[in-house]
């Protein structure tokens, strides 16, 4: 019986490893691509959508925190799950915005140009170690690993939050504070 969970964690483990690989490589690849694909005017209010996502995630995974110091399992639960949830429609609006409109230019000059920049390589760097630390996290509370999870959670969620977070400030700054002319 110890074999054939052996046997399903290395499994998991290497799917979650596959996963946290092709899924930066590929959103690489999709930046890289200099022809866009012609899905309509509706792709440019994705940024928008993105925004909110960013934003949601953000206060979901706050409650979830909450939830957790007051010992409310279940709603901790919920509030990571749609954590989760809301990163893949996140990871699902961002790949089709990004496939079919181009990058914009920041607009801003001066001190928040280098506010920007900083938030947004931070933001970038931070998102490529959080995804596999989030998805471990999730398995190991999924099978109900609970000491290995909050072993990782220590990691993961704050540069989840920070990843979020940033995400927010950064859609602020580009799109709203200085929007693209």
């Amino acid at each position: 019986m110890a074999t054939v969970a052996l046997q399903s964690e290395t499994k998991s483990k290497f799917f979650i490893n596959a996963i946290s690989i092709v899924v930066p490589v590929a959103v690489a690849l999709m930046l890289a691509f200099p022809n866009k694909l012609n899905l309509g005017v509706w792709t440019k209010s994705l940024s928008h959508a993105i925004g909110a996502i960013n934003t949601l995630t953000t206060l979901v995974l706050i409650a979830g925190l909450i939830f957790i110091k007051r010992r409310k399992i279940d709603y901790h639960r919920l509030a990571m799950t749609t954590a989760f949830l809301l990163g893949g429609l996140f990871l699902i609006c961002y790949v089709v915005y990004h496939v079919s409109n181009p990058a914009n230019k920041f607009n801003g000059e001066g001190v928040v140009r280098y506010v920007y920049f900083f938030l947004l390589i931070t933001h970038i760097g931070f998102s490529l170690i959080v995804l596999p630390l989030v998805l471990r996290a999730m398995f190991y509370a999924v099978t109900n690993q609970f000491v290995r999870h909050k072993n990782i959670v220590r990691y993961a969620y704050p540069i989840w939050l920070y990843v979020s977070a940033t995400g927010v400030a950064v859609y602020l700054l580009l799109y709203q504070l200085f929007p693209p002319k």
